[in-house]
């Protein structure tokens, strides 16, 4: 994310590019990272039931190939194939998202009495936008803050909008990006929203979810972040 010039005086405030797990790799083979191998992990079995392979709980040269590609799409190393605990923590998160189905909301968490609001729920890494008890757009999947910068939680309010804003921080570009607490931000990301370890405190978006963000909010809007990322 970046430092915040609104052509005045606003605090800086650090932020950055879901992951949505950040877990410990933990043991994993010795191998080079463009190889595949043969060792089984620790969730053999889980992994291959979400890839649709054949649930045997032994490592297959195709297992590892699908494993693999996995790996490589989401940004998880080492994209060796192994069946470890980050590769699988992606899984399991995009299970539990998929189960939300269109009621994001279902347990009240984010408030229904304050018109059109942003919400976050970094424990399951998805946003949505509702006005009242209205869902509007959503839920989606994003990519909130690692360890060490977390998203901060609780009632914002959108205050400065920028759509090409580049960090002076990291010096990347930061596209739609509406801020609401301090620098950290909605914003466009080119990265899967489940690549580890996660942002430095901005909730990175779809190019798609940002530009749709971007056209359903404005400055003085709500956004309430609540929950807790995994791993963090």
């Amino acid at each position: 994310m970046g430092d915040i010039r609104r052509r005045g005086a606003i605090a800086l405030g650090i932020t950055g590019l879901v992951a949505p797990l950040t877990l410990a790799l933990g043991s994993t083979p010795a191998q080079a990272a463009t190889s595949c191998t043969t060792q089984k992990g620790p969730y053999q079995k889980q992994v291959e039931k979400f890839l649709g392979r054949p649930v045997d709980g032994k490592q297959s040269a195709a297992d590892c190939k699908a494993i693999k590609a996995f790996q490589t799409k989401h940004g998880i190393t080492p994209n060796i194939g192994y069946a470890g605990s980050v590769t699988w923590g992606v899984m399991d998160l995009m299970n539990k998202q998929k189960a939300v189905g269109n009621k994001p909301n279902a347990a009240g968490k984010c408030p229904t009495n304050r018109g059109r609001i942003a919400c976050v729920n970094l424990t399951l890494q998805i946003s949505w936008i509702q006005d009242g008890s209205r869902l509007v757009y959503g839920p989606v999947p994003v990519r909130t803050g690692r360890n060490g910068y977390e998203t901060r939680t609780g009632l914002k309010k959108i205050y400065w909008r920028d759509i090409d804003h580049v960090s002076n921080i990291y010096n990347v570009p930061m596209p739609y990006s509406q801020f609401f607490d301090g620098g950290q931000a909605f914003h466009s990301v080119n990265l899967s929203m489940w690549n580890p370890p996660g942002s430095h405190g901005c909730v990175n978006m779809t190019p798609a979810t940002a530009k749709k963000y971007w056209s359903l909010l404005k400055n003085g809007d709500d956004v309430f972040v609540y929950g807790r990322k995994p791993g963090t």
